[in-house]
């Protein structure tokens, strides 16, 4: 995916950590050779040239083997979706990054892992619940679908309603005190886990009149539940569930980051 992106940043990736150090070289065509590659690393230390998708599916593997603790993983950014990266300290440029992997530090980070066994390495946040605009059932006459679909050829077509998103209702516990309950009607919900072994989370009551101000706690376990709802996490949205609890393993991976000086 990284070659097809940016095959320039690539190549110039892969002569830098060529020049300084002994590398071999995967270039992957999918998921499978991935995760292939990165099993059969050895003794080498893995470098991730790709976007926030590739870093998260290098420590979804290697967490899911148990191996992630003693495999420290390097990353040289290529691709569009590369805030998760960036915000990990991460240099920008393809050269910058390749000679941090050489002389860089280790930075041991907090992961948060959920009841599945799935990851997330940057901020967790639990948007308004999107609303659906109604659709009409399906009676089982093929008479009058063919009829509906035939109105729907003749007269214009009419714009589809937008409907606002609206506020969750929803059950925040962190270590099993409850920071929100379902009678509180919510905007948003965050939480981040940082390198403290904690998980800060914030919690946005929906506002009448004056805002409201938003609820902060700091836990090791956080657990949301209510009505289904989908969450964005890393490079992609999940759910939806009626539960999730996460769970902060403090300094669970390493991370190859340029050093002080």
């Amino acid at each position: 995916m990284a070659r097809r992106t940016d095959g320039e940043a690539v190549r110039i990736a892969k002569d830098v950590l060529s020049a300084g150090a002994h590398a071999k070289v995967c270039l992957p065509d999918g998921p499978e050779e991935f995760a292939r590659a990165l099993t059969r690393r050895g003794s080498r230390r893995p470098v991730v040239v790709g976007d926030d998708r590739a870093l998260v599916r290098a420590v979804s593997l290697l967490h899911r083997q148990r191996e992630l603790a003693g495999c420290a993983l390097s990353v040289v950014p290529v691709g569009s979706v590369l805030s998760v990266v960036h915000a990990l300290g991460v240099p920008t440029g393809a050269v910058a990054a390749a000679r941090a992997v050489l002389d860089g530090v280790e930075r041991r980070l907090d992961l948060l892992v959920d009841d599945s066994d799935g990851v997330v390495l940057g901020a967790l946040r639990i948007p308004p619940l999107t609303r659906q605009s109604p659709v009409a059932p399906d009676t089982g006459r093929p008479w009058l679908r063919t009829a509906q679909s035939l109105v729907r050829t003749l007269v214009p077509a009419r714009e589809t309603p937008v409907l606002a998103p609206r506020p969750a209702r929803l059950r925040v516990e962190v270590d099993g005190v409850t920071l929100v309950d379902l009678d509180q009607p919510v905007e948003a919900v965050s939480l981040t886990a940082g390198a403290t072994g904690l998980a800060a989370v914030e919690v946005r009551p929906l506002s009448v009149g004056a805002e409201s101000s938003p609820l902060r706690a700091e836990g090791r376990t956080v657990s949301v539940s209510g009505a289904d709802f989908r969450y964005r996490a890393d490079a992609g949205v999940r759910g939806p569930v009626r539960r999730r609890t996460w769970t902060v393993w403090e300094g669970a991976w390493g991370l190859t980051v340029p050093g002080a000086g």
